[in-house]
């Protein structure tokens, strides 16, 4: 998903990133496995700043949250969701900023190909732990608006939507070897 030429296709043989020499012949780059996994890296990393961005936002307002006075007539189920949401909205801000201390901890070593697998298998993680996240946030924010069914039927129309665009296109795609036009 990352990278078609580089992860995503190691991905697809079961190895662990590691670029084809045949695919490299093909998809118009003269790149040595280095030159592969610096490209590589760069495009984690950008796709980690994107995400971290949206988990930050979304951190920002459930921390706001909870100094607003309407914040004191939640039940007792919205606060323990509330929280569940901020203990999800860390994870996420976690898991997306691990590879980013491995990297620190590798600098120098030589070990781009395991910060690069390690950066994708944690992008994953991380969008996974943020789809929940998201449908959490919509959640409750019906569930105070309006009721839990309100709340039940965005969640699950998000959930489903997230599914649909980030789980079962993308796999359609690849299984075709095909993209976006």
């Amino acid at each position: 998903m990352v990278d078609a030429e580089g992860i995503a296709h190691g991905a697809r043989n079961g190895a662990s990133g590691d670029p084809d020499p045949a695919e490299s012949a093909h998809d118009g780059r003269h790149e040595t496995p280095s030159e592969r996994y610096d490209r590589n890296w760069i495009e984690v990393l950008q796709e980690l700043r994107v995400l971290q961005t949206g988990t930050q936002i979304l951190t920002g307002f459930l921390l706001a949250l909870a100094f607003q006075p309407a914040f004191a007539d939640l039940d007792d189920g919205q606060r323990t969701f509330y929280l569940f949401l901020v203990v999800a909205s860390a994870l996420s801000a976690i898991i997306a900023l691990a590879p980013v201390a491995l990297h620190r901890f590798l600098f120098r070593r030589r070990e781009k190909r395991l910060i690069v697998t390690y950066g994708h298998a944690a992008l994953i993680t991380a969008l996974a732990t943020v789809s929940i996240l998201l449908v959490g946030v919509v959640a409750f924010v019906f569930d105070v608006v309006l009721d839990r069914d309100a709340a039940l039927i965005a969640g699950l129309s998000l959930g489903a939507l997230i599914v649909v665009l980030w789980l079962v296109v993308p796999l359609i795609w690849r299984s075709r070897g095909e993209g976006p036009a």
